[in-house]
């Protein structure tokens, strides 16, 4: 059963067609969906990320999915900086990486698609002046946004 409605997937893929610009990729780490449970080795929230993921990126052809199983490629992950799963990261041609820990639901999912939108389109809805401001930082920055439902 999908995750997203009919008229969610149509609204969202007319507006991938609207404001996708260029090409992006979503990498997912996650833990594959099995039928055997292993103590210890049990991600909550994998299993919903991962289909809402490919539902997703199923409405445009500018948005590839990549998924990664934490543990059997746990190189790729410590690569990439991932500790926890289900992890999110957006490429585009945009500097910087922005991530996701956790499935990306309720108002979360929509701060994921605005997020895909702009990193289609390498730029942000940022002000002037806070552009003007984060110009001026002299050394990078690690900016965690920490988000619980309620």
């Amino acid at each position: 059963m999908p995750i997203l409605s009919p008229a969610d997937q149509e609204y969202l893929r007319q507006v991938f067609v609207e404001r996708l610009r260029d090409p992006i990729t979503i990498q997912l780490f996650t833990q594959r969906v099995t039928q055997i449970s292993i103590p210890g080795y049990e991600c909550a929230t994998c299993r919903e990320t991962n289909q809402l993921l490919e539902e997703v990126a199923a409405l445009s052809e500018k948005i590839m999915l990549e998924m990664y199983d934490f543990l059997q490629e746990g190189a790729k992950a410590r690569e990439a900086g991932v500790e926890e799963i289900p992890a999110i990261i957006l490429k585009g041609h945009n500097k910087g990486t922005l991530r996701f820990i956790g499935v990306p639901a309720g108002y979360e999912f929509a701060t994921l698609i605005e997020d895909i939108i702009d990193v289609s389109r390498e730029t942000t809805e940022l002000s002037p002046l806070s552009r003007e401001t984060l110009a001026k930082l002299a050394q990078p920055v690690h900016i965690k946004v920490f988000v619980t439902p309620t």
